[in-house]
């Protein structure tokens, strides 16, 4: 269960996926599709529930409100829309459902697991929440919410969701103690995200053409373009190495403050900077295949010091170099890796001087670091492996709840 599912580009669709490819009877109740870019997607509708099929899992959609662009209340309302729909709706559209697990893909709104606790309740069966992203902390982050009172109240209603599931899943290691101490006597388990499905180059398919990535010293961001990632800090670099006509910074993906880049590269006239749009996921691989480097930011918070960006594992799996443009525990897992550079978040003269330092190295030491980050993601983050351990946590928590009763 989860607001967010196929088409919109999320690591829950693939999890699905491999949990069909093992046999498991999967059922996914979502809402309409309409992240990033805040209006529904084309063959969608906000009202209604519809019924679909993907990839061997039945798919249940709830309306919703549409979230807009960097528009508060209309986000809150999304948030809102979606969990009352889910325990309005979600009963009849699962009335012949009988779960053994509900698994909950919990990036923001930590809200939606609301009406998943109602949903275990009403079928007798425990709940599994996978926490990717810290409430309220990460709302106060991204300036969504400021009200001291009201973050309090936020704060109030994640332990007492933390408290009514069954076990706790988090996707960094720092989260363990910052989610324990909210979670009261419920289990909380590490398991990080894996990265994207990698597609050999042998199938004979083409990446999609992007000239800027062809030539030159081509530095790659790939993903949602928001406040979160401080993208003003690629600005920034991108301003001060203007001189070198062979470095280009490729943002991929779209978001809250694309239009923002878009008017700045124009205004600061940077022909260095080039935002192409968003591209398939399935083509992800082979684009971030074909980059000199591969860029990730985010603000400078300490909560996100706390946070692995999804597509730090993603880059990992391309096999190219990475440069961190953050702090904490993303920042070090590139370091220990060996798989790229690190540097201080929204720092523009530090991420321009990192950028000067790959291009610096031979074609041969880059290829090197690309290796031993994608190395370092099969030991750690192996898609089938971590697969079989959520798996393993699904059965688990099975049984304590089947011997409990």
């Amino acid at each position: 269960m989860g607001q967010y599912f196929w088409p919109e580009d999320f690591p829950i669709n693939r999890v699905a996926e491999s949990l069909v490819e093992r046999g498991l009877h999967v059922e996914v109740l979502t809402g309409k599709p309409n992240y990033p870019q805040g209006v529904i997607y084309d063959g969608y509708r906000a009202w209604g529930c519809t019924t679909e099929s993907r990839g061997g899992a039945s798919v249940y959609r709830v309306p919703l409100v549409p979230r807009g662009q960097q528009n508060p209340v209309r986000l809150g309302l999304n948030y809102l829309s979606f969990v009352l729909s889910g325990m309005l709706f979600g009963p009849r559209l699962l009335r012949r459902t009988k779960p053994e697990v509900i698994f909950v893909y919990g990036v923001s709104p930590i809200l939606q697991g609301i009406p998943a606790i109602f949903m275990g309740w009403l079928k007798g069966c425990p709940v599994v929440l996978w926490v990717q992203d810290l409430w309220p902390e990460s709302l106060s982050a991204t300036g969504y919410l400021k009200s001291k009172p009201a973050l309090k109240l936020v704060e109030v209603i994640v332990r007492l969701i933390y408290r009514h599931v069954d076990l706790i899943l988090v996707q960094s290691e720092p989260f363990l103690a910052l989610v324990g101490n909210l979670a009261g006597g419920t289990p909380v388990k590490y398991h990080p995200n894996s990265g994207p499905k990698v597609v050999s180059n042998s199938t004979g398919d083409t990446a999609p053409v992007i000239p800027e990535l062809d030539s030159g010293f081509s530095v790659l961001f790939a993903g949602n373009i928001g406040s979160a990632q401080s993208v003003e800090v690629i600005v920034e670099a991108a301003d001060l190495l203007t001189a070198y006509e062979d470095i280009r910074f490729v943002v991929l993906g779209d978001g809250s403050r694309r239009e923002w880049m878009l008017r700045q590269a124009q205004r600061r006239k940077l022909t260095n900077l080039h935002l192409p749009g968003r591209f398939p996921v399935h083509t992800m691989g082979r684009i971030m295949r074909k980059a000199s480097a591969l860029l990730v930011t985010l603000a400078d918070r300490p909560i996100f010091a706390a946070t692995v960006p999804s597509k730090v594992q993603a880059y990992l799996a391309a096999g190219r170099p990475i440069i961190a443009c953050l702090r904490g525990e993303g920042a070090r897992l590139v370091t220990a890796a060996g798989a790229g550079l690190a540097v201080p978040a929204e720092d523009g003269r530090a991420l321009a001087e990192a950028v000067l330092e790959l291009r610096a190295m031979s074609a041969t030491e880059r290829d090197k670091m690309g290796e031993r980050g994608r190395d370092y993601f099969d030991e750690h983050f192996d898609h089938e492996r971590l697969t079989d351990q959520l798996v393993a946590h699904f059965g688990a928590v099975s049984r304590q709840c089947e011997g409990d009763r």
